[in-house]
């Protein structure tokens, strides 16, 4: 054994990858400005070793689960298997390099799920929790807010506010979308329900054009929420920038972002002052470069969960726990089976206390996955 061996032990190889195309009905339907979504799917990906350890991670596969499945079994498998697990970014690189093209869409997706698999391994081959692997702040809990009041009728809107509010949120996502006079008098009355001591944010999910979000984004600033976010398309950059200019309330954005390339621009000139990366879109690496890349510009990072499983909600409560500029964590309250079902942690909406949640301190993500919810979640 070489002084390398000695110092770092020995190599821990991987010896398989598995992908698991999952699809859930959720409990009740997400309402957005995209439209209604009753079902989603998601992807759980399994990386075994040679020294027993296995890792799982997630990837943000909304739809056609089972082709995310096939680009992870053909394309990055075979460049995986019997490589060190511990080389994450190259391995990261090597993934990367599986199609030519800029960065983005379902190979860094597919990326993200092993990605954090990989943290998940190297945690517990280290004895420890993410969180501390990645040698940040050491948070042992994170504040989180609850996600979201659905765009729904004046009624149904009440009653999801007043459950979060009940359940002890003092912070309060609400879904916005057009048509705009509707949307500011949404914003102006649950502001008046909820009362000066419950912060609310909005989310539109892309729903408007610049004169729009003007518009929303001034009764937002008018009554008192903390931030703007996805007004616009990902790609309306200059948009962006005009938005900041011409209303005071904060914009919030990221969950598209792929890469920390493309939250360049917006950080580094700060039209936005929120990063939301999406981790199982992203992975742990990368978003942990984009958040990096925001703090060096005074921005905030706030995790992006939505849809997604308990695999990408924990692996965002290890960030946060760890990035110094760590703001607030989502905290999606749909307690689907992608959240309720897949590992032996409940989901965060059941542990939050007083919007504030523990961050999981076992070694590597913290979770044991019950592979029999996964056969049934499977997609055949």
């Amino acid at each position: 054994m070489d002084s390398m061996q000695r110092s770092t032990g020995p190599a821990i190889l991987i010896s398989d990858v598995i992908a698991h195309p999952l699809s859930q009905t959720l409990p009740k339907p997400t309402v957005t400005s995209w439209g209604t979504y009753h079902k989603v799917s998601m992807v759980l990906v399994e990386v075994h070793t040679d020294a027993g350890i296995v890792g799982v991670g997630e990837v943000l596969a909304r739809f056609s689960p089972k082709a995310y499945a096939e680009l992870i079994e053909t394309s990055l498998k075979p460049r995986l298997i019997g490589q060190d697990a511990r080389n994450i970014g190259a391995l990261w690189q090597s993934m990367r390099r599986s199609l030519s093209g800029r960065a983005g869409g379902m190979l860094i997706e597919a990326i993200a799920g092993v990605d954090i698999a990989l943290w998940d391994i190297m945690g517990k081959a280290a004895g420890m929790p993410i969180a501390k692997l990645l040698g940040g702040i050491g948070r042992e809990t994170i504040e989180v807010y609850a996600a979201a009041v659905n765009w729904v009728d004046d009624a149904e809107a009440d009653r999801e506010l007043e459950r979060y509010i009940g359940e002890g949120f003092p912070r309060i996502k609400v879904k916005m979308a057009n048509p705009v006079r509707e949307a500011c008098r949404r914003i102006e009355r649950l502001r008046k329900r909820a009362g000066d001591d419950i912060e609310l944010c909005v989310d539109a999910n892309w729903a408007y054009d610049l004169d729009q979000a003007i518009e929303v984004g001034r009764a937002l600033s008018a009554n008192g929420y903390f931030w703007f976010e996805e007004p616009l398309a990902p790609e309306n950059e200059q948009g962006y920038e005009e938005l900041r200019k011409r209303c005071d309330v904060p914009l919030a954005a990221g969950e598209s972002n792929f890469t920390a390339d493309q939250a360049q621009r917006l950080v580094a000139n700060r039209t936005l002052s929120i990063l939301q990366p999406d981790v199982a879109r992203a992975g742990i690496s990368e978003t942990r470069r984009m958040a990096d890349y925001a703090a060096l510009h005074d921005v905030g990072y706030a995790p992006h969960i939505g849809m997604s499983g308990i695999i990408c909600e924990t692996a965002s409560a290890h960030l946060a726990a760890a990035l110094p500029n760590f703001r607030v964590m989502e905290c999606e309250c749909d307690l689907s089976p992608f959240k309720r079902d897949l590992s032996d942690l409940a989901p965060g909406c059941l542990r939050q206390k007083n919007g504030r949640l523990d961050v999981p301190t076992r070694p590597g993500l913290g979770i044991e996955i019950d592979w029999d919810a996964v056969k049934r979640l499977r997609v055949q």
